[in-house]
Order: C-alpha cells, then sequence, then structure tokens
C-alpha cells in the first residue's frame, strides 16, 4: 500500500466536491441552522437569544444527529458502486493502483469534504457565540465541532460500506436510507420500549452496552453528559453510569465506529 497513491485519489475526490460548490453549500446549511437553533433553542421557556453554552449545545445536538448522518450517508452511498454503473471502476482499476488504495482514497477524500463542511459550517457559529459568551465556550464548541466530525465520518464509513456491499445505486441508496432511519430514528424507539416493558429494571445492566451501538447515542452522550442540568434533564444520569462517561472512552468508541464498517469495505472490495 503507498500512502502517495491514496493522497491522489483522496485529493482528486475533495477537487470534485469542492468545484460542484457542495462543501460550500453544506457549510451554510450548518451555519443557519446552527445560529437558528442556537439563537431560538430556548424559545420554549420564553426566552431567545444566546444564551449559556450548555443551552446552545444541547438544541444543536439534535440537529446534528438528524442532519450530519443524512449528509454523510448521502455523500458516501455511491463512492463505489457509482463508479461502477458509470463503467469507470474498471478503469480505475487497470491503473497501477490496488482496491485498497482506492477505497482509502475514495473515503479519505469524501471525509476532508464532510470534515471542512462541519468545520466551517460550525466554526462560523461558534466564532459568534464566542464573541456573544466569551472565550471560555471556546473548548466546549470546539469539541462539539470535533465530535460533531467523528460522528459524520461514521455516517460516511457506513455509506462506503454499502457502496461496496450492494450491487446498484438504487439499493444502495435505499440501504443508506434505511441506516439514517435505524439509528436515528428506530433505535432510540427500541430501546424506549425495552425500558417501558421492563418497567425501568429490565436490561439497566447492559443499557450502556446498548447506547454504545449507535454512534448517535455516542455523540449525544459526549456532549450532553459534561453538563448536570442537561444530564438530569435527559435522563442520562440513570441509564448511563459516570464511569463510563469518559470523553477519551467515549471517543474511542466513535472511532470504532468509523474503523468497523470501513474494515467490511476493505475486506468485500478485495
Amino acid at each position: 500500500m503507498e500512502f502517495g497513491q491514496i493522497g491522489v485519489i483522496a485529493g482528486k475526490e475533495f477537487r470534485e466536491r469542492m468545484r460542484n460548490r457542495w462543501v460550500l453549500a453544506v457549510a451554510v446549511v450548518f451555519t443557519v441552522f446552527a445560529l437558528v437553533i442556537a439563537y431560538f433553542g430556548s424559545a420554549q421557556q420564553g426566552a431567545v437569544g444566546f444564551r449559556s453554552i450548555d443551552v446552545t449545545i444541547a438544541s444543536l445536538v439534535s440537529l446534528v444527529i438528524y442532519l450530519v448522518p443524512l449528509i454523510a450517508l448521502i455523500l458516501g452511498y455511491d463512492a463505489i458502486v457509482g463508479e461502477r454503473e458509470r463503467g469507470s471502476l474498471e478503469l480505475l482499476l487497470s491503473l497501477p493502483i490496488t482496491r485498497l488504495e482506492l477505497l482509502l482514497g475514495k473515503f479519505f477524500g469524501l471525509a476532508g469534504a464532510l470534515g471542512l463542511a462541519t468545520i466551517a459550517g460550525f466554526g462560523l457559529a461558534g466564532l459568534l457565540l464566542v464573541y456573544q459568551l466569551g472565550g471560555e465556550v471556546l473548548t466546549y464548541f470546539g469539541g462539539f465541532i470535533l465530535s460533531s466530525v467523528l460522528l459524520g465520518l461514521a455516517f460516511l464509513s457506513m455509506a462506503v460500506m454499502v457502496s461496496v456491499l450492494l450491487p446498484d445505486r438504487v439499493r444502495a441508496s435505499g440501504a443508506a436510507i434505511a441506516l439514517w432511519f435505524f439509528f436515528v430514528l428506530i433505535y432510540d424507539l427500541l430501546l424506549l420500549g425495552i425500558l417501558v416493558v421492563g418497567e425501568g429494571q429490565v436490561g439497566m445492566d447492559f443499557f450502556p452496552v446498548l447506547l454504545m451501538l449507535n454512534p448517535a447515542d455516542i455523540f449525544r452522550i459526549l456532549n450532553l453528559f459534561g453538563f448536570a442540568e442537561v444530564r438530569e434533564l435527559y435522563g442520562l444520569a440513570t441509564v448511563f453510569p459516570a464511569s463510563l462517561a469518559n470523553p477519551w472512552w467515549l471517543g474511542g468508541a466513535m472511532v470504532s465506529w468509523i474503523i468497523a464498517p470501513l474494515a467490511v469495505a476493505t475486506w468485500r472490495f478485495k
């Protein structure tokens, strides 16, 4: 495996996203939504404006969980299957590159575009928050942006896996949307059903493990557990022990969600 070859493919993929204004469009969407939600996030409590950083991040977490995975899945679902349908995959593989170099180059190029859009979009909103709330919020909001990037990469990795496993773009796009529905909408409803059926007792010992099986839940815990009032409001303290809420441990779990689907894609593509 030659890293130079991977870099060439990644650069080509990244430049294509820059040329079609994809990065700019997503960054603008993130900025607008982040500012609107940060400003009006407390409207239901009868207050508007940029308030404390914990309220702001709590308001933005839901936006990220819905929007970032969807964008990542749409971005990556045709990374390989799209090349196959266009007939360009065989041409690429005829060049002096390996399948692994092609796959990793595709992933890193898309990851760079997604990461840049996320950092630029939320970074602009973060600058305004620093101006309004003070420099002490920079650490918290910086961690929020970093975890948002990791969440996007986890779902991008799943999208690339789908693109390798399925034979055409129609099925790949359907699988990508199904993954979004499952992890963002259905999974937590299933966990809630377990709690309701068991009257809050069944499964509590392994409930934290179940939460770790969803990157969206890892992202939520990573950003909300550190704020005492928000933690109590969301009821996280009752279902997730503080001993497991270490940011490094949760960050490692998120990285595992990036590596595992990509490893499956690599194995299958070879």
